[in-house]
């Protein structure tokens, strides 16, 4: 057996679709890349004045998004794929070049205010190009394909996730004797982004995105109406679905995340401290997750089908909650956040992805990105709210978490039947007819 038989075999890679797996897979790498070196300083920024301070930070964040998403879908209804796709990733470094003038220049790097305003920015910021990305994928790979190639395009993002974190851990921690401020963190992560552009415009010219005159390629770019990915989402039980799967793992996501926040202030005493302590538990996720992706993301998914991966997650949380509340320490936090973050990038979130694969470009490029973004922070605002909500009720937090996890299980199996049915009504749009036979003969 030849090197290149062994490869395909491991990663289920069929003749043909080498060079696409690796240009996806490269250009999710720069992205995560960039998202990690800043993430640290993002949660670090959080609990600076405590983290009583994270429920407002959250609703702040829903707000803008609010704001935010009309604007993106306006935009996705004005412009084709091959001009809106990169003018998001520029749009965030443009972003990311201001906030490093102001971290720079202004007295004191601007304070907790401009750490609060980077907080908010950067929850927009990770939401949208991963969700971007993420529609590009479901767009020009088949369902097939997905459930072979989407764990290995994830470790693509997984690698330079390892990359950011690890580099961010050096520099803030200053073990190589020499520490980075948060604007040079921002200048770094501008690379990687302008390289991830790069990457996803070879990717598009490879499935000919550019080619506008083509009928099929017409028929595959999102209408003008920019209300369209919110009335698909009304008009379909199975988004619906996906919607409410996405609030609970958000909600359950936001109580863990909250949990982090008192657990590490409390064991931490400097904000240097706490970006190391934070960086080391991203970096240890994403070991996690890469070693995941290698050996049993694609035949997990091809083993259990997505209905079965679905499920994963949301028991594990359920577990992990009962954990927490027994054993409420660092490393029993350390524990949970690197099995449940580690499953959910390396399974929950491929299968999760394969979901939008039969759906047509307004379902793609809007509702999905509705979903990624505001259904998403909606979840943050329940959950960061939840809480105050039950000890005003004298309701336990912990007992709380455990329920909506609980629900979320509920919903899991739910959605995993409408998938084993796939009925035709799922499939939305004429436009993802034929486009098994294109997929086939551009890869």
């Amino acid at each position: 057996m030849t090197a290149t038989s062994r490869l395909q075999k491991l990663v289920l890679l069929r003749p043909g679709e080498g060079r696409a797996l690796l240009w996806a897979a490269a250009y999710f790498f720069f992205l995560l890349m960039a998202l990690y070196l800043l993430r640290p300083v993002r949660e670090a920024f959080g609990i600076a004045r405590g983290a009583d301070k994270l429920p407002w930070l959250m609703t702040g964040t829903m707000v803008v998004m609010l704001l935010v998403n009309p604007l993106y879908a306006a935009l996705v209804s004005r412009m084709q794929r091959r001009r809106f796709i990169p003018l998001v990733s520029h749009f965030f470094a443009a972003n990311l070049l201001v906030l490093a003038a102001l971290f720079f220049w202004l007295p004191e790097h601007g304070g907790t205010t401009l750490g609060y305003v980077f907080y908010i920015w950067l929850s927009i910021f990770n939401l949208f190009v991963v969700s971007v990305f993420w529609s590009l994928m479901a767009d020009v790979f088949t369902e097939d394909q997905g459930k072979r190639l989407f764990g290995m395009i994830s470790m693509g993002g997984t690698l330079g996730a390892v990359v950011g974190a690890a580099v961010t851990e050096a520099l803030s921690s200053g073990s190589l004797g020499v520490k980075f401020e948060p604007a040079a963190l921002m200048l770094t992560a501008v690379i990687g982004l302008e390289l991830a552009v790069l990457c996803m415009s070879r990717l598009g010219r490879m499935f000919h995105l550019s080619e506008a005159s083509d009928a099929g390629q017409q028929a595959r770019e999102p209408g003008p109406d920019f209300k369209a990915g919110f009335k698909a989402i009304m008009a379909s039980r199975y988004l619906q679905a996906i919607c409410l799967y996405m609030l609970l793992f958000t909600v359950t996501t936001t109580f863990l995340y909250l949990f982090q926040g008192e657990i590490v202030a409390k064991t931490f005493a400097t904000g240097a401290e706490r970006t190391a302590a934070f960086a080391r538990l991203d970096l240890w996720v994403n070991v996690l997750t890469l070693c995941t992706q290698l050996l049993i993301t694609s035949r997990l998914i091809r083993t259990i089908g997505v209905a079965g991966v679905l499920l994963v997650l949301p028991i594990l949380t359920t577990l992990g909650f009962g954990a927490l509340a027994l054993w409420p320490s660092f490393a029993m936090l350390a524990v949970v956040q690197v099995l449940r973050r580690g499953i959910h990038y390396a399974v929950d979130r491929p299968a999760r992805e394969i979901l939008y694969i039969p759906l047509g470009p307004e379902e793609k490029y809007k509702s999905k990105a509705f979903i990624d973004t505001f259904v998403f922070r909606g979840g943050d605002f329940l959950g960061v709210w939840a809480p105050a909500f039950f000890s005003a009720l004298a309701v336990p937090v912990s007992l709380a978490a455990l329920a909506c996890a609980g629900g979320w299980v509920t919903v899991a199996a739910r959605l995993g039947r409408m998938v084993r049915r796939r009925s035709p009504a799922v499939v939305s749009s004429p436009a993802s007819a034929g486009r098994v036979e294109f997929i086939k003969e551009h890869t």
